[in-house]
């Protein structure tokens, strides 16, 4: 996110414009709690994990008098446009801000779950995967070393992106996905063929959206199954949203951020900016939050293909 609050701080600057940044997220926002932004007030910040601006879920904003409040916020800040960084409820937010307060707003996606239609990737996805990759590259010295097998629980509620990626990233026998109908006789089936073509390290990568059961409850059937298994369980939970962001994250942001700006100077709002196919659209926040996102079917039999 800050490669992505840089951009917008330094392509208003470009085009003479100012810009503040609000803290906490909408919670700030009501609050007045802002800092004014310049293109050098931002330098030194494209490495930084996290946003320096903070975040917040903010339950007074899911109100009409919350959002009245923040209206005139902006008003009294003599703010014309709003930028809003983040997921789907963030963008149900900006979109009721502005149909009740008449404010322009534009999103920029920030989820690693990169599960918005309407971009092929949201700032954060690339460096959670190669956050996720890097781990399980570690627990496979000791799967091969010991002969273990791995449930490795990834991120991902409600979308199995993160998961498919990492399992063919890493090497994965099996990825266990929220969108896929998948079974623990099938997943047996998965141990049965490792076996046969003599598989020394076992790494199942899970989503936490599993639709057969936890990570835990996935080893005690694996054990109960085939107790010759030594089944060890690795959750990677919040590491994955951490870290100094990618070369393709920094990339990413930077484009985005620049095309919000551009898009709030042509006149749109309402929209998320996105990134398709190496191209930039804009996308309606209805459209992106509602649509939802499919699985790339390719990278699936990539995945299945490569985990002989």
């Amino acid at each position: 996110m800050n490669a992505a609050i840089r951009a917008v701080a330094r392509t208003a600057s470009y085009h003479d414009l100012k810009v503040s940044g609000y803290y906490r997220g909408y919670d700030g926002l009501m609050d007045g709690d802002s800092v004014g932004m310049t293109a050098r007030s931002v330098k030194n910040t494209l490495a930084m994990g996290g946003t320096w601006l903070k975040s917040a879920r903010s339950e007074a904003f899911r109100t009409v008098q919350g959002r009245a409040i923040a209206a005139k916020t902006l008003e009294s800040d003599g703010v014309d446009a709003l930028v809003v960084i983040g997921g789907d409820g963030s963008f149900r937010g900006a979109q009721a801000l502005s149909e009740e307060h008449g404010i322009p707003v534009i999103g920029i996606p920030g989820t690693i779950d990169n599960d918005l239609y309407g971009t092929d990737h949201s700032i954060g996805f690339d460096t959670a995967v190669n956050t996720v990759m890097h781990a399980v590259d570690k627990i496979r010295d000791t799967a091969n070393s010991h002969n273990r097998f791995f449930l490795v629980e990834v991120m991902g509620r409600d979308s199995g992106f993160i998961a498919l990626s990492a399992a063919i990233a890493t090497g994965g026998m099996d990825a266990i996905l929220p969108e896929v109908e998948y079974s623990v006789d099938e997943l047996f089936e998965t141990v049965r063929q490792g076996a046969k073509h003599k598989k020394t390290s076992n790494i199942v990568i899970v989503a936490e959206g599993s639709t057969i059961g936890s990570p835990a409850e996935l080893a005690q059937a694996l054990v109960t199954e085939f107790p010759e298994l030594d089944v060890k369980v690795s959750t990677l939970g919040h590491m994955q949203r951490g870290g100094s962001p990618s070369h393709l994250d920094r990339i990413l942001a930077g484009r985005l951020g620049v095309g919000a700006v551009d898009g709030l100077l042509q006149g749109k709002n309402q929209v998320m900016v996105g990134l398709q196919q190496g191209q930039l659209n804009y996308v309606p926040f209805d459209k992106a939050c509602s649509q939802g996102k499919d699985l790339n079917l390719d990278l699936l039999r990539v995945a299945d293909i490569l985990s002989i």
